[in-house]
């Protein structure tokens, strides 16, 4: 008799016969399973064209890869096997019926999403028969068009479902397309009255092709124009504007270095910031997370432009270059290059030149060329400046003669406040990094302005002045002037301003006092309920403070969360939920077909994993996913999202969280199920936050009262108990 580990009750069903509960020994082959279930049902059929599959949810086929996921108290459906489906569909697709051929259709796009069912009509030329068919769709129904038009729309539509579903596992190369096909799906995309989900999939296929494939790119960037993307942004459907977005951002990341500039000038040309500030961000009452993801790698894409000034190095000896300064110099004070040769010993005027340059604040008076050979910020920050000077004219005037009226310890020198802040905006901005496959931060004020690199510095230069006049600071303080404009730049920043002006106002209230309140307040949470009976305090509370925090993640986990499906391709618009049961023992998850915002009943979540079985939760490198085809090296930034359920024998629920916050609540409710420590991050900063909260409440009746820090000693014992008062 085998294990009970090796066995999984199911019910199998068999179409016009009552379901049969059954035991299945996981260590029988699944062929002898098959002949079992179908003999009982005095099924007279080969067994070889029958499979068995999940009769819900996913409505995957069970191989002998992935048998070992079939859960107690699974619905199994005995079926034909993927061979003999794969067969049937290829063979209804072809058919002269167009009713028969829409629903073959309609069952392949659904088909497709299952590995194994796409392995074998793949290997049926499957791929080149609906390539072949949307090549010649068109003018083999143009008689249908005029007659049926929703019917053929929505046959493209199907047809162009299963393309991507069956090239999203990654079987067949991208590199084998020909430039029919990629016209052809280009014609969907330009014409002004297609259908959604035409468009849809037209567009996801083209993004495809441009990331996976360098002569698919090259094709792709010759048949379409930013200029025929466009219109798809001017729309109301977020959906289609993330796809066309999508598209944009695939041909600006793979264009070539020297190509780059020429896209972003065409982007300039077509105006496309000022569109996506109208019709998106501002026009669209929530952004979804793929759009926020799309506007995050394009807002990287566009600053990464700079990295190519950011990595040069001024050359002293280029007079184009060094004409620059020059025009620094006049812009400040008002000289004419002209004026410079009239009159005068050279020695004279190159003591005048010295001196000019010191009021500028350059390191290197001599030759403030030398300041600009470092590497970043290279020519980026004499970019900057001049920037400055030419569009903020009086502004670059007042700072430069406020500081050089001032003593020379207390002059905040501008050249070399420039080059250092011009340097911490591109760590800020991690100009030069590329996108992140994860994130979705994108600020909307960098849509604003055509310029919105050079407006920021522009705008934080003065804050740099502003807050060197506030500190007082001398020439010994940079550094601590540097750290301070950065903390307010990035507390700024987390607020996500709508604008560049909305940006300058919090600068200005967040003064350097504000800061040091900040700093204060922040000290006196860590650092300043040290005393003795506080942390006796806190320890006492604490266990209160976790327990809280404890039901706090079980009640998110029970609520649920809603997890994006990832490969090394690209991002794919495929989702599954999973939840908890409000009694904590079995989790719910499956498959959706979309991005879920509220709570998915427990009735629509079909698989199931009781909590008694999970064995370990792994996170980082250490899941098998995160091993998988190097995963780990490809998008390193996943390491930190991802997490594992290890349960029965090398079995796995593998994860990628939406983000951070999502990462941390979910690894410490199932630690918590495990009776485990809570360790994440977040949960730290939880309990820091709480107890800190929690001891302040209870020390209200003691305010502006001194605690002492250490208990007051016991008084000696008396030498009688006389006063004891005798209640008899």
């Amino acid at each position: 008799m085998p294990p009970p580990s090796d066995i999984v009750k199911v019910a199998i069903q068999w179409p016009g016969a009552f379901p049969k509960l059954m035991e299945i020994d996981q260590k029988k082959p699944l062929s002898a399973i098959i002949k079992e279930v179908g003999d009982g049902w005095s099924i007279i059929q080969n067994y070889e064209d029958l499979a068995l599959q999940y009769a819900e949810g996913s409505g995957f086929y069970i191989t002998e890869k992935n048998r070992n996921e079939i859960k107690n108290g699974a619905i199994l459906r005995l079926t034909a096997s993927p061979a003999h489906n794969a067969q049937q569909l290829h063979d209804r697709v072809q058919s002269s019926s167009m009713d028969v051929k829409l629903e073959a259709l309609k069952d392949l796009a659904k088909f497709s999403r299952d590995i194994t069912f796409a392995q074998e009509f793949i290997n049926l030329d499957g791929i080149y028969l609906l390539t072949q068919m949307v090549e010649s769709g068109t003018e083999q129904h143009k008689k249908l068009q005029k007659i049926m038009k929703p019917c053929f729309g929505e046959m493209l539509s199907y047809t162009l479902t299963a393309f991507v579903e069956l090239m999203d596992h990654g079987i067949v190369s991208w590199d084998t397309f020909s430039v029919a096909f990629i016209k052809k799906i280009v014609s969907y995309v330009n014409k002004s009255a297609m259908d959604v989900s035409i468009l849809q999939r037209s567009l996801a296929i083209l993004e495809s092709m441009v990331l996976n494939s360098h002569d698919l790119y090259q094709k792709v960037a010759q048949e379409i124009t930013i200029g025929q993307l466009i219109p798809h942004l001017q729309g109301t459907d977020q959906e289609i504007q993330t796809y066309t977005i999508a598209v944009i951002n695939a041909l600006f990341l793979k264009a070539p270095d020297d190509k780059r500039q020429e896209m972003a000038n065409i982007l300039a040309q077509k105006q496309l910031r000022s569109i996506i500030l109208s019709n998106v961000i501002r026009a669209q009452k929530a952004i979804n997370n793929e759009m926020a993801h799309q506007l995050y790698v394009l807002q990287v894409l566009t600053f990464n432009l700079l990295e190519d000034r950011m990595m040069t190095k001024m050359d002293p000896q280029d007079q184009a270059q060094r004409d620059i300064i020059f025009e620094l110099r006049r812009i400040a004070f008002d000289v004419e290059p002209d004026q410079n040769n009239l009159g005068g010993s050279i020695e004279k005027r190159k003591s005048m030149y010295t001196r000019d340059y010191k009021k500028l604040g350059f390191t290197n008076n001599v030759n403030p060329a030398l300041d600009f050979t470092h590497t970043p910020p290279g020519m980026l920050a004499l970019d900057n400046m001049l920037y400055f000077a030419k569009h903020h004219q009086d502004a670059y005037i007042r700072i430069v003669l406020e500081n050089s009226s001032r003593e020379d310890k207390h002059e905040c020198p501008f050249g070399r406040s420039s080059i250092e802040l011009t340097k911490m905006l591109c760590e800020i901005l991690k100009v030069g990094e590329l996108p992140s496959e994860t994130c979705n931060e994108f600020h909307p004020m960098f849509f604003t302005h055509d310029r919105s690199f050079e407006e920021f510095f522009c705008i934080c230069i003065q804050l740099l002045n502003k807050t060197w006049k506030e500190m007082r600071a001398t020439s010994e303080d940079f550094n601590k002037v540097m750290q301070v404009v950065k903390e307010q730049i990035m507390r700024s920043l987390t607020n996500k301003p709508s604008s560049l002006d909305q940006f300058k106002s919090r600068l200005q209230n967040l003064s350097y006092t504000e800061i040091l309140k900040i700093r204060q307040s922040e000290r006196m949470n860590q650092e300043d309920f040290q005393s003795r009976p506080i942390l006796e305090l806190k320890e006492k509370i604490q266990p209160e403070i976790l327990e809280l925090i404890k039901q706090q993640r079980l009640n998110r986990l029970v609520e649920g969360t809603c997890f994006r499906k990832l490969n090394s391709r690209r991002r794919q618009d495929k989702f599954w939920y999973c939840r908890l049961s409000p009694n904590h023992k079995v989790l719910h998850y499956g498959d959706r077909e979309e991005s879920t915002q509220g709570e998915v009943p427990h009735d629509n979540l079909q698989d199931k994993l009781p909590v008694a079985d999970i064995k370990a939760i792994l996170t980082g490198k250490d899941c098998p996913h995160m091993k998988e085809k190097g995963a780990h090296k490809q998008n390193k930034e996943l390491l930190d999202l991802a997490f594992s359920i290890m349960y029965d024998s090398n079995c796995q629920l593998n994860f990628i969280a939406p983000d951070k916050h999502e990462f941390c609540i979910w690894t410490d409710g199932l630690n918590a199920l495990l009776g485990k420590d809570m360790i994440s991050d977040q949960t730290r900063n939880d309990l820091d936050t709480l107890l800190s909260m929690e001891i302040k409440l209870r020390l209200l009746d003691l305010e502006n009262i001194q605690i002492p820090d250490a208990p007051p000693p016991i008084p000696k014992e008396p030498s009688n108990y006389d006063f004891v008062y005798d209640c008899n």
